[in-house]
């Protein structure tokens, strides 16, 4: 795939979604069955009480939809643990809910991705990055499709880490968020905090590309320059039983609002 092929075929989608009218608020989603949540008495998380009739919600909303759950961090930080436990967790409580991870490396760019963090290949810094982007826009419409039906989507990595790591090499940090525009923005985004030396004392550190402490130090200064208001920041260095307890209860009150009808938004729309 050549990369000027890549970079046009990114911004047309970008330039459709720029001017198509996404009111997600308005579309109704219709499903036979209804799931509704509830705390128990104590607000703890403990289940998620499948419904046959429709109820209406304190918000009056009628577009239930699952939510989209991002988890971003370090390498090393324990993402793909806590993603996985979560993502079982749902399942547990009947709830329907999918695990995703990016890059997708089943697709044919993703591929070429895999190729490139296994040291096999050799890129420019802005074609990996364009190509890391053109990874998530593959699996945009799937997404939302997803998340409409009901379904929670739970994410290892996402456009954070694109940015995070991108900047990191030196490249201008606006330019790298523009690909991202139109993709479709988190819920909540769960931010594993973990000192880079303490990331690199865990297990099979060193495997891949970006596993140097150097460079680890530079993406935790990019990281935090993309904090806002979704996202949660959790120690890493906790007991693994301590965070799971922490994101279910997160992801609990994430999935709640968005059955009461929170509208779907594009990142960085505002």
């Amino acid at each position: 795939m050549h990369c000027l092929t890549l970079v046009d075929r990114i911004l047309k989608q970008q330039r459709r979604l720029s001017y198509a009218d996404w009111n997600f608020g308005t579309i109704a989603v219709k499903r036979s069955l209804n799931p509704e949540l509830k705390y128990p008495p104590n607000r703890s998380i403990r289940y998620i009480r499948m419904a046959n009739n429709p109820s209406s919600n304190s918000s009056g909303g009628n577009d239930s939809r699952g939510a989209l759950v991002v988890l971003e961090g370090l390498d090393r930080c324990g993402k793909t643990t806590q993603s996985s436990s979560l993502h079982k967790y749902l399942e547990g409580l009947g709830h329907p809910a999918e695990l995703w991870r990016f890059p997708d490396r089943t697709t044919s760019v993703g591929q070429m991705i895999s190729s490139y963090l296994s040291n096999q290949s050799q890129l420019d810094d802005c074609t990996i990055h364009l190509l890391f982007s053109a990874n998530r826009w593959e699996k945009r419409s799937l997404m939302e499709s997803k998340l409409k039906s009901g379904t929670t989507i739970i994410v290892d990595r996402y456009s954070y880490s694109g940015v995070a790591f991108s900047s990191a090499k030196g490249l201008d940090f606006d330019w790298c968020k523009a690909p991202e525009n139109g993709l479709l923005a988190p819920d909540v985004v769960l931010y594993l905090d973990i000192p880079p030396e303490k990331a690199a004392e865990r297990g099979g550190y060193g495997g891949e590309r970006y596993e140097q402490l150097e460079f680890q130090m530079k993406v935790r200064q990019s990281y935090q320059a993309l904090h806002d208001a979704s996202w949660k920041i959790i120690d890493a260095c906790q007991p693994v039983k301590d965070i799971e307890k922490q994101l279910q209860e997160i992801v609990f009150k994430s999935i709640e609002t968005c059955r009461k009808g929170k509208s779907l938004t594009c990142l960085w729309s505002n």
